[in-house]
């Protein structure tokens, strides 16, 4: 098996060359993950793709074919909830406290992600530990964790080790790839709604475009704080994707009177933890986890999600003073 076909597809120059079609992009995957291609294929293609601009049927084909290296049947968490960003422009990652609130309304939630940041304020592998969010690395303890908590992290080298690989070749290449976008769209434990961030507002419309072909019900996907799914609260917020199949796209009004960086305030991981319990008050982050997590709840149908994200943070500091 060879990836040569593709890589003259994508490389025959001005006027001769051209995108994948689903089928051929899914079919190269297919070629990537059975560890036949030689590397410097591998190399040529992710390349020729960041320099072209990968399409929404070039994304969708990839993702179909990883897809059937890491599902994990049988789990169906109510929402997605990819993590990938690097998050050295970013602060805390307050959006953990949002997950929490969604599956404290009952819908259970799966992060997955790799974050390149490991030894930043950012990290959400530390923040996850803080606050008691498990990190499973199979089926069985990923469905188990949803049963007893409603929320889990799965690492992507756990999921399916060959996407890590192919994650961690910008270290070769110098160069993000296709790889860190088809990451966020893989909804890897096939749940009916996601949400999704991007650092460049122009992946947001190929994005959900993608998932339209992969037949994703339910989806939001906004400019998020570092490229996670995070809402920022004091700018207006533009947000596409789907509800119901159907292209859906929307405005959202900043909610936050001041002009505020994300990675201003607070700084330590036990913030987060210190901020959920009420030891810490803090308005701005308490506008990033309202705001993301309102969102979110709209993904998933809820009918007043800002309302029922207030009532959530409300019972969750009941629920520490008991």
């Amino acid at each position: 098996m060879t990836l040569a076909p593709y890589v003259q597809i994508l490389g025959r120059g001005p006027g001769r060359s051209r995108s994948l079609t689903m089928d051929e992009a899914s079919a190269a995957m297919k070629v990537i993950l059975s560890g036949t291609a030689a590397p410097e294929a591998v190399g040529a293609l992710l390349m020729l793709m960041r320099m072209k601009g990968e399409t929404a049927a070039e994304l969708a084909g990839f993702v179909q074919a990883a897809r059937q290296d890491c599902r994990w049947t049988g789990i169906g968490p109510a929402l997605d909830w990819p993590c990938y960003a690097a998050g050295r422009t970013r602060g805390l990652p307050w959006f953990l406290l949002s997950a929490k609130l969604v599956a404290q309304a009952g819908f259970p939630v799966v992060l997955h992600g790799w974050n390149t940041a490991q030894d930043s304020i950012a990290d959400v592998r530390q923040g996850c530990a803080a606050l008691g969010i498990e990190m499973t690395g199979s089926a069985s303890a990923t469905a188990a964790a949803l049963g007893s908590e409603g929320i889990t992290y799965v690492p992507l080298e756990a999921a399916s080790p060959r996407l890590y690989g192919l994650l961690r070749l910008r270290d070769v290449l110098g160069l993000r790839s296709c790889i860190n976008t088809v990451l966020r769209l893989l909804n890897p434990f096939d749940a009916a709604s996601s949400v999704q961030g991007v650092f460049h507002p122009s992946y947001r419309e190929a994005q959900a475009d993608a998932c339209t072909l992969l037949g994703q019900p339910n989806l939001t996907v906004i400019k998020g704080g570092g490229g996670e799914f995070e809402r920022h609260p004091s700018k207006d917020v533009q947000a596409f994707g789907l509800r119901d199949g159907l292209p859906w796209q929307a405005s959202f009004d900043a909610t936050y009177p001041q002009v505020r960086r994300l990675a201003d305030g607070q700084e330590a991981v036990a913030d987060l933890t210190a901020l959920w319990s009420g030891r810490i008050e803090d308005d701005f982050a308490r506008a990033v986890i309202l705001g993301t997590a309102a969102l979110a709840l709209h993904t998933l149908g809820v009918a007043e999600p800002d309302r029922l994200a207030q009532d959530l943070w409300t019972s969750r500091n009941r629920a520490q003073a008991a």
